[in-house]
């Protein structure tokens, strides 16, 4: 494969991250073909359908769908007699009973697109994977590629924030690309121009380093956001403002102002899961001793958690059998549907569970999570949510949530008691207009 001349990229899987890397690839330019096993789920993305939330993406695919540069396919033959350059974005969950990654998909579709292949290629693998993956795939590769073709691996891991996938996308703070052969770099450098011709850093290194970095990155982000809520713990104690704190130590330019917001915790599908298999994953090259605080950090958002019930419990003396609570928010973050491992959604169940009656509003998550715990009370609107409610829990910082104002709600309520799980509010504004109002880091008064 020469330089300059790549025209047909394919996309291996057809989630978040492959949807969105297809349409993306189609907007930089390249026909694109979109590959799943799943038939419906390619009907649905042909007519411009996603089965989650992500801003701007179903315009862009509905775009290129209509201009005939992006489609998608059952078919892994047609794909390994056209493409280029053949993406694989299938997910890597977590093991079944364990905390190791599934790889089970990730080796399917590579030995299948391998053995398909039938001209000259590149396989560029983008999932987040255990750290070995990537040369034991190129072995993998080269085993199961036809006689006299050349196809070959890269790693380019992705660095996709939910909410902003397609900028992130189309305009990516840095290029991470694992490779074996100058050549495979000489080729995504290609696919990559033109973020490149916007000064974007390019690091090219080799596989085990591209592996580590995406693991890496939400592994010192979860770092922070653990070591700001240990904080929270302490000024919940001894008195103090944690955001005052945050926003004192993030003027350091070594420490940063980011991922420093103190609160209910991390979740979602990457950086629980992510921070878990590599514990697995240096447990097995026998390095438990490397990664130990990564295990008080998952204790310590879990403990977070413990916090908004334990509050809720103390503004409602201790009985929580038949009150009405409003929570708002069970995605783990605004700007997505994504229900998994949320903090929200945790914090209702164990409300719910404790006997209360939970009326769960979410902008965009109560379908998803109305799948997992159905036995939940889901409503269309704010309004409905804190109507007679006894509190009120905000647990995901939507814009609509982060704009209430105690007069907003204090016609709706039973009682003016709220919880801000989220540290967005104005605890002075809600204290002085006589409500009982908690956050996270601070010591709990009825003043």
């Amino acid at each position: 494969m020469m330089r300059g001349v790549i025209e047909n990229i394919s996309v291996i899987g057809t989630g978040y991250l492959g949807a969105t890397h297809a349409a993306c690839m189609a907007e930089l330019g390249y026909n694109v073909l979109g590959v799943d096993i799943d038939p419906e789920k390619i009907d649905s993305l042909s007519r411009g359908e996603l089965p989650f939330h992500e801003p701007g993406l179903p315009e862009l695919i509905r775009k290129h769908v209509d201009s005939g540069r992006l489609r998608f396919t059952t078919d892994l033959e047609e794909v390994g007699a056209w493409g280029d350059v053949h993406f694989i974005a299938v997910g890597t969950p977590q093991q079944a009973g364990g905390t190791g990654a599934d790889m089970t998909f990730v080796n399917a579709a590579t030995r299948s697109l391998a053995r398909a292949i039938s001209k000259d290629a590149l396989i560029v693998g983008k999932s987040t994977v255990p750290v070995g993956t990537a040369r034991r795939l190129a072995a993998l590769v080269e085993e199961e590629s036809a006689e006299g073709v050349r196809v070959s691996l890269a790693w380019n891991p992705e660095f996709l924030r939910e909410g902003f996938a397609v900028e992130d996308t189309l305009r990516p703070d840095r290029l991470v690309v694992g490779t074996a052969d100058e050549a495979d770099e000489a080729v995504l450098r290609d696919v990559y121009s033109e973020a490149l011709g916007r000064d974007t850093p390019w690091i090219a290194t080799d596989f085990e380093t591209a592996e580590l970095v995406k693991v890496a990155a939400n592994a010192f982000l979860a770092t922070k956001i653990s070591f700001i809520n240990a904080f929270s713990e302490v000024t919940e104690a001894v008195g103090g403002n944690i955001t005052t704190l945050a926003d004192a130590i993030g003027h350091d330019t070594r420490i940063g102002r980011k991922f420093l917001n103190a609160g209910v915790g991390f979740g979602g599908g990457c950086l629980p899961k992510d921070i878990r298999a590599l514990q697995t994953r240096v447990g097995e090259l026998g390095l438990d001793h490397t990664m130990r605080f990564l295990d008080e950090m998952d204790q310590i958002n879990l403990r977070r958690r413990d916090r908004v019930v334990n509050l809720a419990e103390q503004i409602l003396d201790s009985d929580l059998a038949g009150k009405r609570i409003a929570v708002l928010g069970v995605t783990f973050k605004p700007l997505s549907d994504d229900v998994r491992d949320s903090p929200g959604l945790d914090v209702a169940v164990r409300l719910f569970s404790s006997g209360a009656d939970v009326a769960v509003y979410d902008p965009e998550g109560n379908r998803n999570a109305a799948k997992r715990f159905p036995r939940l009370g889901y409503v269309d609107s704010l309004t409905e949510a804190v109507t007679d409610a006894d509190l009120v829990v905000l647990t995901t910082e939507w814009n609509e949530f982060k704009a209430l104002t105690p007069a907003d709600l204090e016609p709706l309520v039973a009682q003016k008691q709220f919880i801000d799980a989220r540290n967005v509010l104005s605890a002075s504004q809600w204290e002085g207009s006589g409500w009982r109002f908690a956050q996270l880091g601070r010591i709990f008064t009825d003043a």
